[in-house]
């Protein structure tokens, strides 16, 4: 008499869980932002340099003893140095998955590359909040500085600090968006800053050289459309909200959107 073996019944498959949850994915990605030597010497960099050129700044202002000095004076001071670095940050962000190899690894542990993305959004803008929370804190302190050198202390420049919150932001969201556009950290540096100190000379000799360019040219020129935010962004016309608006879909929303669409479809080797 034969035995027919009997096989056991496959056990039922468990039902996928929600994923990564995004708080872990917020942790991951903000140790990647600085746990490489790149970019700790990056941030590193960008608070020592806020730091050396606030106290240029205060030295030379005592010297010269300007007395038009307040808080703002020295958060643009700040604002110039970040805005050249945090983009930057920003790009490093959205390239080391790329230059380093690594996606495959990400994108296999977590496949939806959108939330990736978002995590890298939100750990960029958290690192823009710290920078700028740094940069004003410095600032005060050199403000007490020159106030205790020059006699006087101004707490005025209120609007100028909005300002800067705001450009900083937008600063490190462009380097963003053009680094999701190229996957490519040198190639985004050198597309970025040939957009902040090359383009608005090259509108500038359009302007000067066709009448009709110069009314265009402010609808594109993402740099000049900020510099009303400085002054308030409540005291911001229509059509300098619009001139800001158009300049930001030009140079954030498309490369952005273009960005996002090649990320979610290019092949990760």
């Amino acid at each position: 008499m034969t035995t027919v073996p009997q096989t056991q019944a496959a056990p039922a498959r468990q039902s996928a869980g929600g994923g990564i949850p995004f708080s872990r994915l917020l942790q991951v990605e903000f140790r990647k932002s600085w746990d490489t030597r790149s970019g700790f010497w990056l941030l590193f960099s960008i608070g020592a340099i806020v730091f050396v050129a606030e106290l240029i700044a205060a030295i030379v202002l005592a010297v010269n003893n300007e007395s038009d000095v307040d808080f703002g004076t020295f958060a643009t001071v700040a604002g110039f140095i970040s805005q050249l670095l945090l983009p930057v940050l920003g790009i490093m962000l959205v390239t080391s998955e790329w230059s380093q190899r690594t996606a495959m690894v990400t994108f296999s542990l977590e496949p939806r590359r959108g939330r990736v993305v978002e995590a890298k959004m939100t750990v960029g803008l958290l690192w823009t909040a710290l920078t700028v929370a740094f940069a004003l804190m410095v600032g005060a302190v050199f403000n007490l500085l020159y106030g205790a050198i020059a006699g006087h202390l101004d707490w005025s420049g209120g609007a100028g600090i909005t300002g800067f919150v705001i450009t900083q932001t937008l600063a490190m969201l462009l380097g963003f968006a053009l680094a999701a556009l190229l996957l490519n950290t040198p190639a985004a540096i050198v597309i970025y800053f040939a957009y902040l100190f090359a383009l608005p000379t090259i509108l500038a000799i359009g302007s000067a050289l066709m009448g009709w360019f110069k009314s265009f040219q402010e609808w594109i020129n993402y740099s000049d459309a900020q510099s009303p935010l400085y002054d308030g962004f409540w005291n911001m016309s229509g059509s300098e909200w619009g001139k800001l608006l158009v300049s930001c879909a030009l140079w954030f929303g498309i490369p952005l959107t273009l960005g996002l669409r090649r990320i979610l479809r290019a092949e990760v080797k």
